[in-house]
C-alpha cells in the first residue's frame, strides 16, 4: 500500500513538473509574440506620423529627409525618413547612370557599360515581330531563364540579370531602387556614391573623393555643391528606418518605403523589412527617450 502510494505521489510530481514546464515556455512565446506586436504597432506609427508630417508639408514644401523621436508603449523611437530620390531607380534611372554607378563601385568603364545595357534589357519590353537579342543572349549564356522584359519588382532582381557579377549586385543594392519611380535624383540626400554616379566622378577623379571621405559609404553626400541642384522630378516614395529601444533595454529597427496614398487611405506601404542592422547613433538618440 505504501509503494503504491509513493508511485502515485511520484507521478503526481512529475505531472506537475511538467506542467510548469509547459507553463513557463508558454509565458516565454507569450511574450516574444507580446514584444513582435508592439514592434509592429510602434513601427506602424512611425510610418503614420512620418505620412502626416509629409502631408502637412505639402508637395512644395516637402523635405528630402527629417527625423524626429517620440515615446509609445514603453519604448523610446527614432525615426529617420529619406526621399526615394536618393537612390537610383532601375526601373528609369538613364543607361549613362547606371554604368556610372557601377564605375564608382570599382568596375571597369567598359564592363560598366555592359552591365547598364544588361539591366536596361532586363527592363525593356521586345519590340513586336521582330527578333528578340536580349532573349537570345541568355539562352546562348545557358541560363534556365529568360530575361523579364518587364520592370523590375524588386532589387535583387539584379541577381538575376546577365553578366552582373554576384560581388558587384551586393555592392550596387544599398544605391538603387524600384521605388522612386523618378529618373532624377536628389542629390541633397543621396550618398556620395550616387552623387558621383550622376555627375560622371569615378573613385579617382578629385571631385569623387572628398564626398567619400566626408562620411560614411551609404550616408548622405555632403558635397556642398550637391546642396544647390534641385531635382527636375519628385518622387512620393520615402524610406523610412525607425530604431526602437525598449524600456529593458532591447533594440529593434525596421525599415519600409511608403508612398503617398488617397483621401481613405493618405500613405501605401510598398516595402517592410524586420531585423535590419541598428545604426549606432540611432540606438543612441533613442536612448533618452525624449519627445
Amino acid at each position: 500500500m505504501i509503494v503504491a502510494v509513493l508511485w502515485i505521489l511520484a507521478a503526481l510530481a512529475g505531472l506537475a513538473g511538467i506542467f510548469a514546464a509547459y507553463m513557463s515556455n508558454s509565458a516565454q512565446a507569450l511574450a516574444v509574440g507580446d514584444r513582435g506586436l508592439r514592434t509592429e504597432a510602434l513601427v506602424s506609427a512611425s510610418l503614420e506620423l512620418t505620412a502626416y508630417q509629409l502631408l502637412l508639408a505639402g508637395d512644395k514644401k516637402r523635405p528630402p529627409s527629417g527625423s524626429f523621436r517620440f515615446r509609445m508603449n514603453g519604448a523610446g523611437v527614432q525615426v529617420a525618413f529619406t526621399s526615394e530620390a536618393a537612390r537610383i531607380d532601375l526601373n528609369v534611372g538613364s543607361k549613362e547612370t547606371l554604368a556610372g554607378l557601377f564605375v564608382v563601385l570599382g568596375a571597369r568603364k567598359e564592363d560598366a557599360k555592359e552591365y547598364a545595357e544588361r539591366i536596361v534589357g532586363w527592363r525593356t519590353r521586345p519590340i513586336a515581330n521582330t527578333a528578340n537579342q536580349e532573349a537570345a543572349l541568355y539562352a546562348a549564356a545557358g541560363l534556365p531563364y529568360p530575361p523579364r522584359q518587364s520592370l523590375f519588382t524588386h532589387v535583387n532582381e539584379l541577381h538575376l540579370v546577365l553578366g552582373l557579377p554576384p560581388a558587384m549586385v551586393e555592392r550596387a543594392l544599398s544605391f538603387v531602387t524600384v521605388f522612386s519611380g523618378v529618373s532624377d535624383v536628389d542629390k541633397t540626400v543621396a550618398a556620395p556614391e550616387v552623387v558621383a554616379a550622376v555627375s560622371g566622378a569615378t573613385p579617382s577623379d578629385q571631385d569623387f573623393a572628398p564626398r567619400q571621405r566626408s562620411g560614411s559609404p551609404n550616408g548622405p553626400s555632403t558635397n556642398p555643391d550637391a546642396a544647390k541642384d534641385t531635382p527636375l522630378q519628385l518622387s512620393d516614395a520615402y524610406r523610412v528606418l525607425t530604431t526602437i529601444r525598449f524600456d529593458d533595454g532591447r533594440l529593434a529597427a525596421s525599415e519600409a518605403v511608403i508612398t503617398r496614398g488617397n483621401d481613405d487611405d493618405p500613405y501605401r506601404v510598398l516595402a517592410w523589412q524586420d531585423g535590419v542592422p541598428i545604426r549606432a547613433h540611432a540606438s543612441r538618440r533613442t536612448s533618452d527617450g525624449n519627445n
